[in-house]
């Protein structure tokens, strides 16, 4: 049967495929900092101890915050091109997903730390360093006191994870009945419920935060190849549609 024409149109087309790339590189960017991370895992405690790995490490240090931090601002171009194509299916739920998903992730990028770290470490460690020897004055206590702090703020769940995790959960249920595959759906109502639960017990249960990891990079992969799909299917030209999936011959 084919789908609404409100989904189709040229404009749309161009969107869900730069949206759908943005969804699979966002994933890409975090799989190249966790490789990163297993190179060089930075201290989770000690401000003392990161400070003084920054500056051993300090090239791989600030790619990696890098890719943890700039990379936030793609899932937002995924959720507001999600909500153009759900929108014909529930406009309420579909916009109400994506403020509630997508806001989140354009706040991680005021929020100056990464849970892996923070580009401000990089500064406080070029001071620690240049303070002098360890135990030459206070000098470095008040530069590592500084990173425990920051070390404290990364260590902390965030209400904006909670909120991520539910905007992944609200976006796919029009998804099980919209322009996009069930099972992409199905794949994200399983990551946002594990996902509320994973964040507000982060630190208390790391392995369930470890399976959220894994289902929401599942998820924005899955989403970012149905979205490539949905604009190779997009007719080109004014009053352009969405053709038909592909089905079953008649019998």
């Amino acid at each position: 049967m084919e789908q609404p024409p409100e989904a189709g149109g040229q404009s749309w087309r161009q969107l869900y495929l730069w949206a759908g790339i943005a969804s699979v590189a966002f994933v890409g960017l975090l799989v190249l900092a966790l490789v990163l991370d297993f190179l060089a895992p930075p201290p989770v405690h000690g401000g003392a101890e990161t400070l003084e790995f920054i500056a051993r490490n300090k090239g791989t240090y600030i790619a990696e915050q890098l890719l943890w931090t700039v990379s936030n601002i793609l899932p937002v171009l995924v959720f507001v091109t999600l909500f153009v194509a759900l929108a014909p299916v529930n406009k309420s739920l579909a916009l109400l997903a994506a403020v509630i998903g997508g806001l989140p992730w354009a706040l991680f990028l005021a929020i100056p730390v990464t849970t892996r770290g923070s580009l401000i470490l990089v500064y406080l460690s070029d001071r620690y360093t240049a303070s002098g020897t360890a135990g030459s004055g206070d000098g470095r206590l008040t530069y590592a006191t500084a990173a425990e702090a920051v070390i404290a703020e990364n260590n902390t769940p965030a209400v904006a994870g909670v909120l991520s995790a539910l905007g992944i959960l609200l976006i796919s249920l029009p998804m099980l009945r919209g322009v996009l595959p069930r099972t992409v759906g199905w794949l994200g109502v399983a990551a946002g419920t594990a996902g509320m639960i994973a964040e507000a017990l982060r630190f208390a249960v790391p392995d369930v935060y470890l399976a959220y990891g894994v289902l929401m990079w599942a998820w924005f992969a899955a989403v970012g190849i149905a979205l490539i799909r949905l604009a190779l299917r997009t007719t080109r030209g004014p009053g352009a549609r969405v053709l038909p999936r592909p089905g079953p011959p008649p019998a």
